[in-house]
């Protein structure tokens, strides 16, 4: 694939980037030498590989979904730096 100045301005489009002067010249190059790379792979043997479908053998690993309580309100609230009786006091987000 060649890496000329229209695959550069779709891929600055679609990531909306803004890539000028030696900037661009440094992608084009990057990108060239990424694909040169992946194109070894093309080179390796391959017949006799199955696809991988899933990385472990394992399916569905859940645990039992059992409602308890690990702490209590005083030990969550015991070094917070600011707490309101029963709740933690955090610095206003959004102005009204």
């Amino acid at each position: 694939m060649d890496i000329n100045d229209e695959t550069i301005d779709k891929l600055s489009d679609l990531a909306k980037l803004e890539f000028k002067g030696e900037e661009r010249e440094g992608i084009k190059k990057d990108l060239s030498r990424i694909l040169s790379y992946f194109e070894t792979l093309n080179e390796l043997n391959t017949d006799d590989v199955e696809p991988l479908i899933f990385m472990s053998d394992e399916v569905n690993v859940l645990r039992e979904d059992i409602a308890q309580t690990d702490i209590t309100k005083e030990e969550a609230l015991r070094n917070a730096p600011a707490k309101d009786s029963d709740y933690f006091r955090v610095p206003k987000v959004f102005d009204k």
